[in-house]
């Protein structure tokens, strides 16, 4: 017989796994955009005794027995978000972004129907129609881009697109776009072809939260987000919608697209969500938005091509083809010199999809650890650095000695081991 051993067991190949982890992240830069450091609190929570709970449906209407507290845990998480974005219905049962979308769309749609989407090489995610994802396997797709003269989405385009193909769903949104949306148009556009508009907000999520970023409700349909990234929450997904979709969209999640739901990273989006109805994440999150201008301007600067010219987000996506660099070389010179970013596609851009023209950066887990605009001038001259003597593996081996030093400013996690 296995009883419960509540001393806690060592595992010494797991903790070490564990411990150098913890050690990349605090004497790394962080620069993908797409991440960002929890709260300790977030931390906690996501380690939860929720963990050990199923709850497969949703309050008062359980498969199974015990779900009081769950049920008003879920209820409680609903209402922040809600009442954050200022949402008719929340489903906070989403596992990530991906399987958010996922639901959107059927509850929105039918497969065979057609999406219009964003390219995916212009800035658009893989969930947003590419042949290579769900979406493009399930559903007919269509895709809109930038002008190749701005890099800025070509709303002309949208709306002549909509009106030629007739889509069922239009998706706004992007992973890789470091412009504000213009949600007016994209309404506009699912309002003369008769479309569902779903809004994917995964990225800008927290600028939105603080009202620095137009928020894309009321004007979509459903609305699709990650909780990490900008919101600073756990890895995973929330769906936003008027309340006529919610029965739709709830039912598209479960029994849709998930079985249970993960109560442990639910009760940390609901800390998350907490810490976003706070004041000072709107602090937060202009922090972000003057850490993103400076490296911006930084990067030109020094002779960097931005596309679009700058950003107006949390993200910059720079241009190499005039650098003689390619996205993956510079994201492995990065690394070498203790900064963590992604290659990334650029418009129009004629490498493969392993390899990309671009880089793309974020400072939204920069500023989680206290950097300011100043703190960010160094850092930018650590990234030119690197890409400048990417073929020098000495040169990267000091930017990545300098980096080290330069982290230990901003202590991230004291005190924990892992």
């Amino acid at each position: 017989m296995v009883s419960l051993n509540t001393e806690i067991r060592s595992d010494l190949p797991l903790e070490a796994i564990l411990k150098r982890e913890m050690e990349r992240q605090r004497n790394k830069l962080e620069m993908i955009a797409s991440e960002n450091f929890v709260s300790e609190n977030v931390l906690r929570i996501t380690s939860s005794v929720f963990t050990n709970k199923y709850a497969e449906g949703y309050p008062e209407a359980r498969y199974y027995g015990g779900c009081e507290y769950a049920d008003e845990l879920e209820h409680l998480t609903q209402t922040r978000a809600r009442k954050l974005f200022g949402a008719e219905h929340a489903n906070v049962q989403a596992h990530c972004g991906s399987s958010a979308n996922m639901a959107a769309y059927f509850a929105a749609a039918k497969p065979g129907d057609t999406i219009l989407g964003m390219d995916l090489s212009h800035g658009g995610h893989l969930s947003h129609g590419s042949p290579a994802s769900f979406s493009g396997k399930i559903f007919k797709t269509r895709f809109y881009g930038v002008k190749p003269d701005t890099e800025l989405i070509d709303y002309d385009e949208v709306i002549r697109l909509a009106e030629e193909v007739k889509p069922r769903i239009i998706v706004a949104g992007t992973s890789s776009y470091p412009r504000i949306i213009d949600f007016g148009k994209f309404r506009q556009a699912a309002d003369r072809s008769g479309a569902m508009l779903i809004v994917d907000m995964a990225h800008f999520a927290g600028m939105v939260a603080a009202g620095l970023y137009p928020s894309p409700v009321p004007p979509a349909d459903i609305v699709t987000s990650t909780t990490h990234k900008t919101l600073r929450g756990p890895r995973g997904g929330m769906i936003l919608c008027r309340r006529v979709y919610g029965k739709a969209v709830d039912d598209a999640i479960f029994p849709g697209v998930q079985g249970g739901p993960l109560l442990h990273v639910i009760a940390a989006k609901a800390a998350a969500l907490g810490e976003a109805l706070e004041p000072d994440f709107i602090d937060y999150q202009r922090q972000i938005l003057k850490n993103t201008l400076r490296l911006a301007q930084h990067l030109t600067d020094s002779g960097h091509k931005l596309v679009s010219g700058g950003t107006d987000t949390h993200l910059v996506l720079v241009d190499l083809r005039n650098k003689n660099i390619n996205g993956l070389q510079a994201e492995i010179a990065l690394d070498k010199a203790g900064i963590t970013a992604n290659k990334n596609t650029v418009p129009f851009d004629r490498e493969r999809f392993s390899i990309t023209s671009g880089l793309r950066l974020g400072t939204a887990a920069l500023t989680t650890r206290g950097m300011v605009e100043s703190d960010i001038d160094e850092v930018a001259d650590f990234v030119v650095g690197a890409l400048r003597n990417a073929d020098d593996d000495g040169h990267l081996k000091k930017i990545r000695d300098m980096v080290a030093n330069f982290t230990k400013k901003f202590p991230l996690y004291p005190g924990l081991e892992f």
